[in-house]
């Protein structure tokens, strides 16, 4: 785990690991966060200075504990993964998350976002995407000008910081990493695991089925070669033993 000291002066200060909140209101809400976060890090998981986390409290300043956000999902490239209690910026080389993702669920106010989106354009976030399951519905923004600027149009939209593209032309939202892979669930990452995995025990299968033929057909082409040595053999010695008895096989 990170060792986060604060400096002399302000080391009094208590810098809460939870706000007290749950992470999700209901079952998509938390489906959505999981997957997210979970396909982030599979997909910068040979990325040793690319920190992905879920609904972690991130403090911009040092000093002031009251202000922080825990974000469903953020995104930080130039720190190091590893276990952290909450994000203190000023330890982390001050490096703000570049990326933050927010899910909608039915308990959020226009208020509560606003405050969000003021606090991520305040403290340096370079894309903010909020998704609402309920509507399939997707807003994402971009810092230009030092400030965050609505993405239109969000449908096809590449990340600059990530790579990912967003699909929004079916019932919800599909994302896709830089390899051209579908975010997965846990669920479907298992049925894949398991396809794949049939896959493999079929192509063995076949393989093994093969080289059975192949080693028949060897087998039955050594027993061939081999009688055929052997008429040979036998013809010869008849020869030969007509030979013996003064007769020429050529006249028979």
């Amino acid at each position: 785990m990170l060792t986060q000291q604060q400096s002399p002066k302000k080391q009094d200060i208590v810098y809460p690991e939870s706000d007290g909140k749950p992470m999700a209101d209901n079952t998509e809400q938390f489906r959505w966060i999981v997957m997210i976060k979970e396909n982030l890090e599979l997909l910068f998981a040979a990325g040793p200075d690319v920190f992905v986390a879920g609904d972690l409290l991130w403090y911009p300043v040092e000093g002031n504990s009251s202000l922080n956000r825990a974000p469903d999902v953020m995104v930080v490239f130039g720190r190091p993964k590893g276990k952290r209690g909450s994000y203190l910026q000023w330890l982390e080389d001050n490096i703000a998350p570049q990326v933050v993702f927010e899910i909608l669920s039915p308990n959020n106010t226009l208020t509560e976002m606003g405050k969000k989106f003021q606090f991520y354009d305040r403290y340096g976030v370079e894309e903010y995407y909020l998704y609402d399951p309920a509507k399939a519905d997707l807003s994402g923004w971009l810092r230009s000008e030092s400030q965050l600027q609505v993405i239109e149009p969000i449908e096809g939209w590449i990340s600059p910081r990530l790579g990912i593209h967003f699909d929004l032309s079916g019932e919800e939202l599909q994302i896709y990493g830089s390899d051209g892979g579908k975010f997965l669930t846990f669920v479907e990452l298992d049925r894949l695991r398991q396809q794949e995995q049939q896959e493999k025990e079929l192509a063995q299968q076949r393989a093994e089925t093969e080289h059975q033929r192949a080693e028949t057909e060897r087998q039955r082409a050594e027993q061939a070669e081999t009688e055929l040595q052997q008429e040979q053999q036998r013809r010869q010695a008849m020869e030969a033993r007509l030979r013996e008895m003064g007769i020429d096989p050529n006249q028979l």
